[in-house]
């Protein structure tokens, strides 16, 4: 929700300051639409006004709505600026995460949006229900004006192994051991298994 609207200041000229460096802040967009995420922001004033002020800031990519109802009151964002995270299931919308004041600063990145998702950022080290869309680390990245369904280039894959492995071989005491995934650290450790933990071994415990 960004406040751009009469009564708030700046207002014809320009929208609220504090949501208009969060909008400066908002990376290129193509890399959040490739895991089948939308960003929009959403305000009171007329797309007339919102088209002027998106062309006059530089910040066209941005899906701009105008409210017209009670959005903004019932999830929370009529008073203060926020974040609001939904995802579709056929013709059912869930809103799963809701996010305001200090926290918005955080934002902008591709990966602070897709960790808000319910899906997060869609990789295999996450932890997802059954059947929710996960690909190996990196593998997904493109450019911005080169997202197609076609699968990683060999070149890029090539890229990313020779990546992990000098990542691998550098790593510092108490990180992850050369090639075991994270998800199967996390695993061993909510098992009780040992792991290093400041270059000393550690028996780890649940609660």
């Amino acid at each position: 929700r960004a406040f751009f609207e009469p009564g708030v200041h700046g207002w014809p000229d320009h929208a609220c300051v504090g949501c208009s460096m969060i909008a400066d802040h908002v990376g290129h967009l193509a890399h959040l639409n490739a895991r089948d995420t939308t960003l929009a922001f959403a305000s009171r004033a007329p797309q007339t006004d919102i088209k002027r002020v998106k062309a006059r800031m530089g910040w066209g990519r941005i899906p701009w709505y105008t409210i017209t109802d009670d959005f903004d009151k019932d999830f929370g964002v009529d008073e203060w600026h926020g974040h609001n995270a939904f995802i579709r299931d056929g013709n059912r919308v869930f809103r799963t995460y809701f996010i305001n004041a200090r926290g918005d600063e955080a934002f902008g990145t591709t990966w602070s949006y897709l960790d808000m998702t319910a899906l997060g950022r869609q990789e295999e080290w996450e932890d997802s229900p059954e059947g929710c869309p996960q690909t190996p680390p990196y593998e997904w990245w493109n450019w911005n004006d080169d997202y197609t369904d076609a699968p990683p280039s060999e070149g890029w894959s090539a890229a990313v192994e020779r990546g992990i492995q000098a990542g691998q071989g550098r790593r510092r005491p108490g990180s992850l051991p050369a090639g075991v995934p994270m998800k199967d650290m996390v695993d061993r450790e909510a098992k009780g298994e040992q792991t290093m933990k400041g270059g000393r071994r550690k028996k780890t415990r649940t609660m």
